[in-house]
């Protein structure tokens, strides 16, 4: 189910989406034409903890001149490790730590938080930043928020919903990457793997692909985020597995021409709902 805090928050016809990480924090805006007239990413380059990253969102929104407007809506985007996919057929609302707990140690003061793909049949149960949630509903009174496995598998399912053929999907991130494998049009696994090195991330793709009983020899890898054909993962990836790509968006970006071009695989998810 998708999130939203209700407050009061003045009418204008444009869109902030903010995606949160401890490794980083990227935003957009974009007008009520889907015409994005800003998008900003930063990498903090090392993992903060809740309250520094905090401490960086509060001092963007003082300081940078693009966030000084008013907003229709606020969109907050949780990215992070401390979820799991649940299949509808199988979701009670009332037991909803006993997902996570196979997964993550989960706190007794821990919020759990729940978005629904409706229609895929699928639940995607996580734990927000909740100190993160708070400043939001202090400062701007209304937004929404959801985990951003939840933008991307959407994303990816109906994109592939036709699709006969087996399709990996590697969203990287600053030390992370989702990794998402459909199967004719269904989705088989989604996770995120933590790395360090091109031989972590070889070594996570290459297990899981086994796991599921997918052929290296076979299998499309598409890679989506922040990932050039110069990115030593793409490198390696391309010496062990024969087809590798970078996906798109369904529909053209219409996008200012103030903003610096980048690649359509980049800032994947942060467009992704649009």
């Amino acid at each position: 189910m998708e999130q939203t805090i209700n407050n009061i928050i003045d009418s204008t016809s444009k869109t902030l989406s903010i995606q949160v990480s401890l490794n980083g924090l990227s935003f957009c805006i974009v007008d009520s034409d889907q015409h994005i007239s800003v998008i900003k990413q930063e990498s903090f380059g090392v993992q903060l903890t809740p309250e520094q990253v905090l401490n960086k969102i509060k001092y963007t929104l003082d300081n940078d001149q693009d966030l000084k407007e008013n907003f229709s809506a606020i969109e907050v985007m949780h990215q992070n490790d401390l979820y799991t996919l649940v299949p509808k057929a199988l979701f009670n609302k009332n037991l909803i730590k006993e997902y996570l707990k196979y997964n993550i140690k989960v706190l007794e003061t821990d919020f759990i938080a729940y978005d629904e793909l409706e229609q895929h049949g699928i639940v995607t149960v996580y734990v927000p930043y909740t100190n993160i949630n708070n400043f939001f509903f202090d400062t701007f009174g209304s937004f929404t928020y959801k985990h951003t496995s939840t933008i991307l598998v959407n994303s990816l399912l109906s994109k592939e919903k036709n699709s006969e053929s087996s399709i990996v999907y590697a969203n990287m991130n600053q030390k992370s990457f989702d990794l998402i494998i459909i199967r004719n049009g269904k989705l088989v696994l989604g996770n995120t793997f933590s790395y360090e090195t091109k031989e972590d991330f070889l070594y996570y793709l290459m297990f899981t692909a086994e796991q599921v009983q997918l052929n290296p020899e076979e299998f499309t890898l598409v890679f989506l985020g922040y990932i050039t054909k110069e990115s030593e993962c793409f490198k390696i990836a391309n010496k062990y597995v024969r087809n590798v790509n970078f996906g798109n968006h369904s529909q053209k970006l219409k996008v200012s021409q103030d903003i610096t071009p980048f690649e359509s695989h980049q800032h994947y998810v942060l467009l992704s709902h649009f």
